[in-house]
């Protein structure tokens, strides 16, 4: 059933008025993905940050280094971005989660309680910190890495759940508050096989 509902509180720009280098970016995912997620759109309202908030994530979801997969990533993304009440990023990261870890149950059980999901003792030690950190990054200790080591995190790759947790949050925090909906294409994919 299609909605109505406006994607954002504030107007979204007319693509030909916006600057070259987002234009393109945005036509980009359209080929890329077959449609234009709704943050491209929404962000594309102020451009400089735009740009911005798609360096940073970039660098954090995008980077070739480290121990942490493209489906750990979205696992930190979905499951911090439940803590944060915030659709549009449970439901996009979700999709993407399902994509990488070609499991089309993990999403779902992450964001509602990885307690009970079916995932590896490292991907849930993982969620407990970036939880944490997501809840109440000032009580974060020493322990806390200790017991990451023991699953084969670094400290490098501790800076990355903890960056991609407080990145994340920023991002719930302007989703939930301009309301941005998540795009209807996001809540099938991932969920069944693709047909070739």
């Amino acid at each position: 059933m299609a909605t109505s509902s406006p994607i954002s509180r504030f107007p979204l720009p007319d693509l030909k008025n916006l600057p070259d280098d987002i234009r393109e970016a945005i036509l980009a995912m359209q080929e890329k993905a077959g449609f234009v997620p709704n943050v491209f759109l929404t962000l594309a309202h102020r451009p400089a940050e735009f740009r911005a908030f798609f360096a940073y994530h970039d660098a954090l979801m995008l980077k070739e280094t480290g121990n942490l997969s493209k489906a750990d990533r979205e696992m930190i993304v979905t499951a911090t971005s439940a803590k944060n009440d915030c659709l549009y990023c449970v439901v996009a990261h979700g999709a993407l989660l399902r994509i990488y870890a070609k499991n089309p149950l993990v999403a779902d059980q992450v964001a509602v309680n990885h307690l009970k999901a079916d995932i590896t003792p490292r991907q849930s030690a993982m969620l407990d910190f970036a939880v944490k950190v997501c809840l109440d990054s000032a009580a974060v200790n020493d322990a806390d890495y200790a017991s990451l080591h023991t699953h084969g995190f670094d400290d490098e790759d501790i800076w990355d759940i903890a960056t991609i947790t407080a990145f994340f949050g920023m991002s719930n925090r302007i989703a939930n508050s301009i309301g941005m909906r998540p795009n209807e294409e996001f809540y099938l994919m991932g969920r069944l096989p693709r047909k070739n």
